[in-house]
């Protein structure tokens, strides 16, 4: 495909770009972490996306101690444009990629570093990810809907997750960059270059760390959003179908609890098998008995509720935007 070979020859050659909006609760902790990298990029490139909170007061207080630190501001961005923004301001071949609400281990990049200059045909380096189990809510919803690490012979591993990535400037510019998209559009992205065989490794060491939304009404709100722009770009089978597909299946039993309440029974034990499922599936080594600990279940069925209440809320947002889309274009016509 004609990739460029260039192998990585150190920190020099990475610019790691952070798109942050709003984030001026959990921006120093993410600082204080690149700060400490035991390999440290050759610069850093803070894309403020429109905050209107303390962010960039934040920031300029860390950029005026580190002077290969910067702040672009972008205006009301997306994650995806802002990220293009700072991916064309890098002069690197090399871009290290996280996102706001994140922190980062002391080793990460080297970690990322290392892989890269191991196969000078790699094109992409993903981390691994791990998520900050907070309270209670923030611990049932990594049993909800955080995606279980797999094994590899270095340790288990959630790769494939542009918050933790490493990747040539060229295939990033090859694929037309990220999609101006408030989500689905890391998603998106990897698709396109896996599609144009940009070839990826991984660095299962190389760990970041993420807040979960800590409470239901937050996740409701965040999922809802997720759900109504994935609708808007046509990812609804990779989410929206296969939800749905569960609902349908229940709804015979609810249709029949109408002459007899018992039938209610065969959708409520699918979803209990549901919730006990999600808990086995990352459960990660424990026993099988800690999966069915009464509490723990109630707490990851709310979860899972609200998260395919946001769904459905999502998705019908999208249906209305589309509508309202339609009636303005006859206006106009």
């Amino acid at each position: 495909m004609g990739a460029i070979t260039t192998p990585l020859r150190g920190h020099t050659d990475v610019t790691l770009v952070v798109p942050v909006r709003d984030e001026e609760v959990s921006i120093e902790a993410l600082a204080a972490s690149i700060a400490a990298q035991t390999v440290a990029p050759a610069a850093v490139v803070f894309v403020d996306a429109g905050s209107t909170d303390r962010t960039a007061e934040v920031l300029a207080g860390w950029t005026a101690r580190h002077p290969s630190w910067r702040v672009l501001t972008a205006g009301p961005a997306t994650p995806g444009r802002a990220r293009n923004v700072g991916i064309a301001a890098a002069t690197t071949e090399w871009i290290a990629l996280t996102d706001a609400g994140i922190v980062l281990d002391p080793h990460w990049l080297r970690r990322m570093v290392e892989v890269a200059r191991h196969d000078a045909a790699v094109d992409v380096v993903y981390g691994h990810c791990e998520p900050a189990l907070g309270g209670f809510v923030s611990r049932c919803a990594a049993l909800a809907y955080v995606r279980p690490p797999r094994p590899t012979a270095q340790g288990p591993v959630r790769d494939g997750i542009i918050a933790s990535c490493l990747l040539r400037r060229f295939a990033w510019a090859a694929v037309g960059g990220f999609p101006d998209l408030r989500a689905a559009e890391d998603r998106i992205f990897m698709r396109a270059l896996a599609a144009a065989g940009h070839r990826h490794a991984t660095a299962p060491e190389a760990t970041v760390t993420w807040t979960i939304q800590p409470g239901l009404v937050r996740t409701f709100r965040r999922f809802r959003t997720y759900s109504r722009v994935n609708v808007a770009v046509g990812e609804q089978r990779h989410w929206h179908h296969g939800v749905t597909r569960q609902y349908l299946a229940a709804l015979p039993f609810v249709l029949l609890a109408a002459r007899r309440r018992a039938w209610l029974a065969v959708p409520a034990l699918g979803f209990a098998a549901r919730v006990v499922r999600s808990v086995l599936q990352r459960r990660e080594g424990r026993p099988v008995w800690w999966a069915f600990e009464p509490r723990r279940l109630v707490g990851v069925g709310a979860v899972l509720l609200t998260c395919d209440l946001a769904t459905f809320a999502g998705w019908a947002d999208a249906i209305r935007d589309r509508s309202r889309g339609r009636d303005r274009r006859r206006e106009q016509a």
